[in-house]
């Protein structure tokens, strides 16, 4: 029995190849599709296993205050794989050391134990849990779940009811063509259970092969994926290349995802087909039955009787179709929703970054760990041969307490610091707490800014930047500044951020609203305090509070060019004697860095969007190849009343109009609503965005589906015009 319904379903796979290739071609998508998602996931996953480890170190756990010989305790630990002493975080009184472990799930149980042998307290032990969570180990004492394999479940969840949603038309395409057969085979004696299997039979013939070979596209368009990324990405600092992994439980979750999705999508339709009666089978009731609309519609106005009849069978179609439209108008949106952000994004980081600290760098040294007064190279790095000009800086944070009389009259027109600021201002008895950030400069780079605001240069006060942001009048994208305070106060008391009963009073050598060039955000409800190290050194011991960082900003010739900016970098590096934990960051290679990664986002993202349409278009050709026998009827009827070929290529015409147009048509008004809110939120000028508007890469996607959408139609309409509509009528029967 097994070997005739076996038989029986090979015979029909031969005679109906339109409908077995929809089917081939719909398995042969959500095989790729998956396989590309599962593994570009997995290449992501390792890839930032791989950067934390570059960045931070592969260290799973963290002892601190050990002695020497307690080391040797520590690797004799049983679950122990490694253990090594930090040189770099170790002191002369304080030894720490990084462990790794054979089972890595178990580090958040094992560290306790060690700590506990050690005579340690549990704070001495700390984990590496950034790089833990990668590997799905989570600390049980955090409440927040781990979300990365959550993600991944929810994306190959989504993806696969879509594709179920899709081949499961397929199949039942297919599958109700054969409902007379199945109702002859019921009436003599077959069983639902061997209808059934006969439909699964088919199913796994048909899909085997399409899926083997999408799970193959799909890592090699994986790995042809971490390329293109690679290309675009090579430019970008502190990034290594990724290296194309796969793993054969990756190709096992791949094909079971893929045939379980293929197989519920087989079984959707056949359960559904199996609880017919014979008699209606025998009689078709599930086939395709055109509507009649009683009112003329847009398209009878525009097409005529053609348009109407079109519209009639679009609406007949309109569940069948249902999947089509929502994967086109979704891809279309995301693809021009995508390309005017990244228009609006590329906009405003001209503005805000390149465009506006162009002029304040060209190369950024950061020394890591570094305080600005161990730093003896300076003037070294002032006398190489390219540099226009160097300063060395770092940052501290400090309060201050402002009397209200102090306070400016400008201020004071607008309502007082309460009613400009976001309430970052603490007002106390008659004063105002104000945050007091400090930029510490070299004491040369501090006496050229005192002669560029034309005052006696002077090493033992502060200059002030006095302004504030008038957010009454101006949005965060054009500012408009007023004074903070009044200008004749000649000292400032800054106090210690922790403990204000703490301070030290600095001389104030002039007041600016005009901040040095640096490539600084300063916030917009302080005052900013710009002195010299050499004061600095006389008051650090209050104030306190610095970053660890010591920022370089080095100046080259006039119209540098990216080879002498290269050369400088070189320069700079082998004059500084720190080679380690050093960032150097080159401003025009920064921005070719970030529209290179930006190009590589675009077509990562663009291809998903194309594969998102594809599979809309390849339920379009299901449906319109799989449909034709229907439309042979539908078409027979109307060649008996007179309709020319003609005016049934006009009607296939309008189809592919209405099917390719109507994305456009709800994407366009959507598009200018996100966008115009995009813009009113950005306080952009909505000239600057239609200037770069990506009108030609939406055109070109839209004349692609509409292409692709015209080809299914040429295809099943070729079909079925060369077909002998007379004897299609004469063997039909009208329902």
């Amino acid at each position: 029995m097994c070997i005739m319904w076996k038989d029986f379903s090979a015979g029909f796979i031969k005679k109906n190849k339109a409908s077995s290739i929809s089917i081939v071609t719909a398995a042969f998508i959500s095989a790729l599709f998956l396989s590309l998602i599962c593994s570009l996931f997995y290449n992501f996953w390792i890839y930032e296993i791989e950067q934390i480890t570059i960045d931070e170190g592969s260290w799973q756990g963290r002892i601190s205050g050990i002695d020497e010989s307690d080391l040797s305790i520590i690797k004799n630990f049983s679950n122990v794989k490694k253990a090594e002493i930090n040189n770099t975080l170790s002191t002369e009184k304080t030894i720490v050391a990084d462990v790794w472990f054979q089972n890595i799930r178990t580090v958040y149980k094992d560290m306790p134990l060690i700590t506990e042998k050690l005579n340690l307290d549990s704070t001495a032990a700390s984990y590496h849990e950034l790089l833990l969570s990668r590997y799905m180990v989570h600390n049980p004492q955090d409440n927040s779940p781990p979300l990365l394999m959550a993600f991944f479940i929810a994306l190959l969840l989504v993806v696969s009811v879509s594709l179920i949603l899709i081949i499961h038309n397929s199949f039942a395409v297919s599958m109700y063509a054969r409902l007379h057969q199945f109702g002859i085979l019921s009436s003599i004696g077959a069983t639902p259970r061997q209808i059934f299997t006969c439909l699964l039979q088919e199913a796994a013939m048909l899909c085997i092969l399409p899926i083997l070979t999408g799970s193959l596209l799909g890592i090699a368009g994986s790995a042809l994926t971490i390329k293109i990324i690679n290309f675009f990405a090579q430019e970008i600092a502190g990034r290594h290349n990724a290296v194309f992994q796969y793993h054969p439980v990756v190709f096992m979750a791949t094909i079971f995802v893929s045939v379980l999705t293929v197989f519920i999508s087989a079984c959707l339709p056949a359960k559904k087909l199996i609880k017919l009666t014979p008699l209606q089978a025998l009689q078709g009731t599930d086939e395709l039955h055109l509507k009649k609309k009683k009112h003329s519609c847009l398209l009878c106005r525009i097409f005529g009787i053609e348009g109407e009849l079109a519209a009639n069978a679009l609406k007949a179609q309109s569940k069948a179709l249902r999947t089509s439209h929502l994967s086109l108008t979704l891809s279309f949106l995301s693809f021009t929703i995508m390309l005017c952000f990244f228009t609006l994004a590329d906009i405003s980081t001209n503005y805000t970054y390149f465009e506006r600290y162009q002029d304040a760098w060209d190369i950024m040294v950061t020394l890591k760990n570094t305080d600005i007064s161990e730093f003896r190279q300076g003037e070294e790095l002032r006398n190489l041969p390219n540099v226009r000009n160097s300063l060395v800086y770092q940052k501290a944070i400090a309060e201050c307490s402002i009397p209200e009389t102090e306070i400016s009259d400008e201020l004071i027109h607008l309502g007082g610091p309460e009613a400009v600021t976001d309430n970052s201002i603490n007002t106390e008895k008659c004063s105002y707490s104000v945050k007091a950030p400090i930029i510490i400069i070299d004491d040369k780079s501090f006496e050229e800014y005192c002669r560029q605001l034309n005052i006696v240069p002077r090493l033992d006060g502060s200059i002030v930047l006095n302004r504030i942001w008038d957010s009454l009048n101006s949005n965060f994208r054009y500012k408009k500044y007023i004074p903070f305070i009044k200008n004749h106060q000649r000292t400032i008391t800054l106090q210690n951020i922790e403990n204000t009963e703490i301070s030290t009073d600095i001389p104030v050598l002039a007041y600016t609203q005009e901040p040095m060039t640096l490539r600084e955000e300063y916030e917009d409800y302080t005052l900013v305090q710009f002195i010299p190290l050499s004061l600095w050194k006389q008051i650090s011991g209050v104030i306190g509070h610095t970053e660890p960082e010591t920022y370089i900003r080095v100046l080259g010739p006039e119209k540098v060019t990216l080879p002498k900016l290269n050369e400088l970098q070189s320069e700079i590096l082998r004059t500084l004697s720190q080679k380690d934990n050093i960032l150097i960051e080159n401003r025009i290679q920064e921005k070719i860095s970030d529209a290179t990664m930006k190009k590589g986002m675009i077509l990562v993202l663009g291809s998903l969007c194309v594969l998102l349409a594809a599979i809309g278009l390849s339920n379009i050709f299901s449906n319109t190849l799989g449909f034709l026998r229907q439309r042979k009827r539908e078409f027979t009827r109307y060649a008996s009343i007179g309709m020319s070929p003609k005016s049934m290529k006009k009607m296939f015409a309008i189809e592919v109009l209405v099917i390719a147009g109507r994305p456009l048509a709800i994407t366009v008004p959507l598009t200018i609503i996100i966008v115009g809110f995009m813009i009113t939120a950005s306080y952009l000028n909505p000239v600057e965005f239609l200037k770069k508007a990506p009108f030609i890469p939406v055109l070109i996607f839209f004349l692609f589906v509409f292409a692709l959408v015209s080809l299914a139609y040429y295809i099943g309409g070729k079909k079925l015009l060369k077909s002998d509509l007379i004897d299609i009528l004469q063997n039909d029967t009208m329902i």
